[in-house]
């Protein structure tokens, strides 16, 4: 086993290095840090004048486009009156087999009401579901072309249809709340 001399003090070892590291480094002759003539700033940047213009109106989308979006707002929305004729009659169900056993004949009665319910919003849901794939469609087609008159009235119905299928869906989330 090799044992470490005790007589040198515990600072003479790094010294010892450092200053024959030190030695190496003076003999070697090292670029100068002061900047070069390539990294000066010289020359001037051309002011470019900004396009004070104003963006020009979108354009109209087309007849046959608002057709279809005309085609599915009113296929939502006749999808939600029929939801709502069949509201009252699921929240009168709900209501009386609200705290009723499961499997009981007025909790299964309600849950079938439910799903009547929920079928009646399945013609707003179609109609969110192409007006997605409208819009989605529109949104690519504009970022494109510049062109956002298509998408933006495709948000429109898309938001409005979106409005009505959220309603449907606060009033099934709180009747089945209720029903468990």
């Amino acid at each position: 086993m090799i044992r470490a001399s005790t007589s040198l003090p515990p600072l003479a070892l790094p010294l010892a290095l450092a200053l024959a590291l030190s030695a190496c480094a003076a003999t070697k002759d090292y670029p100068s840090l002061a900047r070069r003539p390539a990294e000066r700033v010289t020359g001037t940047a051309e002011v470019v004048a900004p396009d004070l213009r104003p963006a020009p109106p979108p354009a109209p989308p087309s007849t046959q486009f608002t057709g279809r979006l005309s085609q599915l707002v009113e296929q939502a929305r006749g999808g939600h009156r029929r939801f709502a004729d069949r509201r009252g009659a699921a929240e009168r169900l709900v209501a009386a087999a609200s705290g009723a056993a499961q499997a009981s004949e007025s909790w299964a009665v309600a849950n079938v009401a439910l799903g009547d319910l929920d079928s009646a919003r399945s013609d707003a849901l179609v109609a969110l579901g192409e007006l997605d794939a409208l819009y989605a469609a529109e949104s690519v087609r504009a970022s494109e072309t510049g062109e956002s008159g298509n998408a933006d009235a495709a948000s429109a119905a898309h938001a409005e249809v979106g409005a009505l299928v959220a309603e449907e869906e606060a009033l099934l989330a709180g009747l089945r709340s209720r029903l468990r």
